[in-house]
Parts: C-alpha cells; structure tokens; sequence
C-alpha cells in the first residue's frame, strides 16, 4: 500500500540486501528459508491475549506501527494489508528495552546493552535488567566507541562466562542515522565486528550474530549500507558453529544499537 514510506525507516531494506548477497555470490536460493506466516498459537509466546485483541483497532495499530494514516483504515484492511506482512517478516528491528523486559529478574541472561543514553525510548524500567550499561553521548566517534566496546565486552565476559553470546549488530549507529545520533563510520562498524569475534574466540564462545538496522538510506546507485555490513562480516569468518548445550545454559547478550 506503500504506507511503509511514511516511516523513517526503510522497510523493504531486508530484501534488498538479499538481493546484494546474491549478486555478490555469497547467498543463493538453496540457503533461503522461506517463512511462514505466524498463527494465534506463535503469537500467544511472546503476546498476551489482550494486546492481540487492541489490534482489531486500527487506532492501536497506528500507534504501534508509528505510522498515523493508519487510523483512517478499515481494520480490515490493516489486518489484511499491515499487520500480515508483519506477521511473516523475519528481518529484525530497533531493539533495547523490548528483550531487557522479557528477561528482567533471568539470572542467566547477562545483558551488555551499548546506547545514546539522550534518545528513544528512555525506558527506565527496562534498564535495570542491563547488567552492563554503555551509555554514549551525542556525537560519539570511533576511537572512543571501540575503545568503551572493547573494554566492557571483556569485563562482561569475566563476571558472566557464558554458553552463548547473542550479538545484535546494530547499524544505527553510523553518521548520519537520523535517529541513532552517533557519528561512527562504516570502517568503525567494521572494526567492531571484528573486535566481537576476536573476544569471542580468544574465549572460545559460540556467538550468534542477528542482523540490526540503519536509518541512513542507501541512495541511488548505492548498495544498502546493511548488505555491505554483513557480507564483509560473514566473508571475513566464515561460518561460525554453535555448540548443543545441556541445561541451564546461560547467555550473554551484546546489543548495539537505539536503546
């Protein structure tokens, strides 16, 4: 419906860099796992009844969605045209306080959360399950970044030796993201993924590293900046093996990105 332009960011950025990734030969068919549309049944995990109720309201759906116009639709034309495609997407979105609420008072998970501390959302509630709070100011560039990353990647590692490291690579925080409000180059971006898989391997840590967002549009002519971010990380190592773990296992998440 193209309603999805009227958000800051670019919602169909996910199939373009599918579409990098083939043309760069590092991605086929083959490897692609199509999704299926979520059911009640899915959404009951992670959703309470009541809030799957508000959306039969297309005034909640515009709230939620950010996205205004949406209060002037028929709900069901926002359940056919709005929220299906949500409900099938697989590409990730601003993260931060969302997860911080699901695991608040989990002993197992240690959250390492690195953020523009004056930007949305703000949730204070939700900054008490970090256990390692990296909180940047306006403007902030690479040297002082990577140095903060590096620092408090390796003390988070000695106070919580973990099974798993869930690494949310965000990319809101390149120069010139209209939200994200820090100033860190592409090269920096780079050399931080770099400096994430060292540490973990150095310590012999599984990682799983999810894909994250930027608000800086790719432009004409140019490739979006996301693509570029995860084909140089995956051709620079490879695939990476997680391990089978017996219970409990205990996680550590590394988030950088909007808080």
């Amino acid at each position: 419906m193209g309603l999805e332009k009227l958000h800051p960011f670019d919602a169909g950025k996910w199939g373009k860099v599918i579409s990098f990734l083939k043309e760069e030969k590092l991605l086929s068919d083959g490897m692609l796992v199509e999704a299926r549309e979520a059911s009640e049944e899915d959404l009951l995990v992670v959703h309470t009844r009541r809030y799957l109720n508000e959306l039969k309201w297309s005034f909640a759906v515009a709230t939620i969605t950010e996205i205004p116009p949406v209060i002037f639709l028929p709900n069901f034309l926002v359940q056919r045209k709005v929220l299906k495609p949500l409900r099938i997407q697989t590409g990730g979105t601003i993260m931060g306080n969302g997860h911080e609420r699901d695991f608040m008072g989990d002993q197992r998970v240690y959250i390492m959360d690195v953020y523009n501390r004056h930007i949305y959302p703000g949730d204070r509630f939700a900054k008490q399950a970090i256990r390692r709070k990296v909180e940047l100011e306006w403007g902030t560039e690479d040297d002082e970044y990577l140095d903060k990353v590096e620092r408090n990647l390796k003390r988070a590692l000695q106070e919580h030796p973990p099974d798993i490291m869930v690494y949310n690579a965000g990319t809101d925080i390149l120069e010139g993201d209209r939200l994200g409000g820090l100033s860190i180059s592409p090269q920096g971006i780079v050399k931080r993924d770099e400096l994430v898989f060292r540490v973990a391997r150095r310590c012999q840590v599984p990682i799983l590293m999810v894909t994250s967002e930027t608000g800086v549009p790719a432009g004409r002519g140019r490739q979006p900046w996301n693509a570029v971010h995860y084909s140089r990380t995956a051709h620079y190592y490879g695939n990476t093996n997680l391990i089978a773990q017996t219970q409990p296992v205990y996680f550590l998440c590394v988030i950088f990105t909007i808080f």
